[in-house]
C-alpha cells in the first residue's frame, strides 16, 4: 500500500501529519510511504530524516495524492484537491464532519473512504488513536502560557524583601481534556486555580490536579456515554452565566474550554460578565474554533474590553508543532497499525466499533455514523 503525506496548506497550520518515527513504524509494516518535499520544515524535520526512516520524497503534490492508496494529513483537504484523490483511496484527517456536509458529499462522490479523527470513540481500545484528546491537551497547556505572557503580574506567590506577592487567581471553565491540562499547568506555575464544569462527576478529577471545584447551581446536568457535556437548556445557561459573573470578577485569568461535542460552543462570557472583570485580567477562549465561549470574538485576534485582554488565538497546538506533530503522528500510526493485515493493506472493516464511529464516507456513500448522513428510510 502506498501512503501519501502532503504538506499542510491551511493558514497558520504548522503541524505535520507524520514524523520520521511514524514513517519508520509504517515502513516496518510493509507500507510504501511518500511524503511531500518540506513536510517537516515547521518542526525541524529535514527531508533527509524522512528518507532515512524509509520514505520517498515527492516534489509534485498532485502526483503524490493521485498515486496514494491512503492519504494522511492534519486538516481537511481543499475542495480542489478532492478530484486528485484516487477512487477507492482512504483519507484520514480532521474533517469537521459536523459542519462540512458538502465536503463529505464530494469525498463520497469521488469514492474515497474518509475517516474523521474528531469522531474517534473514547474507548479503551482506541486510546492510542484519540487525536482530539492529544491535541486538546496541548491546547490547554498553550492557553496557560499565553495567559501568563499577557498577564501584568506573575502566577506564583513569592516572598521578597519588599513583601509578599500573592498568587494569581486562575479560573478554568470546562474540565474536559483541554481544561484539565490548563488546570494542571496553571497549578504547576504556582497560581491559585479554581474550575467549574456543568458535569458534577468531574469534581474529583479537578481536585486531584490541585484546583478548587466551584459548584454552579444550574440544576440537573449530565454527560454522554463518551464523557462529553450534554447541551444545557436556555434557563440553565442563564443560571450558569449569573454564577460565572461573580467568579470571573475575582479572577486574574479566565480560560474557557466549555464545548459540546458536535455543536457550537455555548456563549458563557457575555458582555455583562466581561464588564465585571478587573482591568488587567486576561481571558483565553479555547473554544474559538467552534464559535467561542466569549461573546463577540473573532478567531485569530486578541482584543481588549475595558482593560480586559481577550485572546482568541485558535489552533493552539500549532504553537507547539514539534510535540503536536509527534502526538498526532502517533495517533495516526496506531490507527493504521490497528487495521493493517499481513498482506500489507488496510482492512476496511466497516462493522468494527472504531471504524463504525469515525468512518464518514465509504463505497460512494456518506456513512450512517456521520451527522451529514441521511436518516434511515
Amino acid at each position: 500500500m502506498n501512503i501519501g503525506v502532503p504538506k499542510e496548506t491551511w493558514p497558520g497550520e504548522t503541524r505535520a501529519a507524520l514524523v520520521p518515527d511514524g514513517v519508520r513504524r509504517l515502513a516496518k509494516q510493509g507500507a510504501q510511504v511518500q511524503i511531500e518535499c518540506g513536510l517537516g520544515a515547521t518542526i525541524g524535520g529535514a527531508d533527509s530524516d524522512y528518507a532515512a526512516a524509509g520514505a520517498s520524497i515527492a516534489t509534485d503534490r498532485r502526483a503524490l495524492l493521485a498515486s496514494a492508496d491512503m492519504v494522511l494529513r492534519v486538516r481537511r483537504p481543499p475542495p480542489e484537491e478532492i478530484e486528485w484523490l484516487k477512487p477507492g483511496a482512504v483519507h484520514i484527517s480532521f474533517l469537521d464532519p459536523f459542519n462540512e456536509s458538502e465536503l463529505l458529499r464530494r469525498l463520497a462522490a469521488r469514492g474515497v473512504s474518509a475517516i474523521s479523527m474528531e469522531r474517534m470513540p473514547r474507548i479503551t481500545r482506541a486510546q492510542s488513536m484519540d487525536a482530539l484528546s492529544s491535541q486538546n491537551s496541548l491546547a490547554g497547556y498553550v492557553a496557560v502560557i499565553l495567559a501568563a505572557a499577557h498577564l501584568p503580574r506573575i502566577f506564583p506567590m513569592m516572598m521578597t524583601a519588599a513583601g509578599t506577592i500573592t498568587a494569581a487567581r486562575v479560573l478554568v471553565i470546562g474540565a474536559g481534556v483541554a481544561g484539565l491540562q490548563a488546570i494542571a499547568t496553571a497549578h504547576r506555575l504556582g497560581a491559585r486555580v479554581e474550575a467549574c464544569d456543568s458535569r458534577p462527576a468531574v469534581e474529583e478529577e479537578v481536585r486531584s490536579l490541585g484546583a478548587r471545584f466551584l459548584k454552579l447551581d444550574v440544576g440537573d446536568t449530565g454527560r454522554s456515554q463518551q464523557g462529553y457535556a450534554e447541551v444545557l437548556t436556555n434557563d440553565q445557561l442563564l443560571r450558569q452565566r449569573q454564577s460565572l459573573k461573580r467568579f470571573c470578577a475575582q479572577a486574574d485569568v479566565v480560560i474557557t474550554a466549555a464545548q459540546v461535542f458536535g455543536r457550537r460552543a455555548p456563549v458563557l462570557l457575555t458582555a455583562e460578565v466581561l464588564d465585571a472583570m478587573r482591568p488587567g485580567s486576561v481571558v483565553v477562549d479555547l473554544a474559538v474554533e467552534n464559535g467561542g465561549n466569549v461573546v463577540g470574538i473573532t478567531a485569530g485576534e486578541m482584543t481588549e474590553r475595558h482593560g480586559v485582554k481577550i485572546i482568541a488565538a485558535g489552533n493552539l497546538p500549532s504553537h507547539v508543532p514539534v510535540h503536536a506533530s509527534q502526538t498526532y503522528s502517533a495517533n495516526l500510526t496506531a490507527l493504521v497499525e490497528e487495521f493493517w493485515d499481513g498482506s500489507g493493506s488496510f482492512r476496511m472493516k466497516a462493522d468494527d466499533e472504531i471504524l463504525r464511529a469515525c468512518l464518514v464516507t465509504h463505497a460512494g456513500n456518506v456513512c450512517h455514523g456521520s451527522p451529514s448522513a441521511s436518516p434511515p428510510g
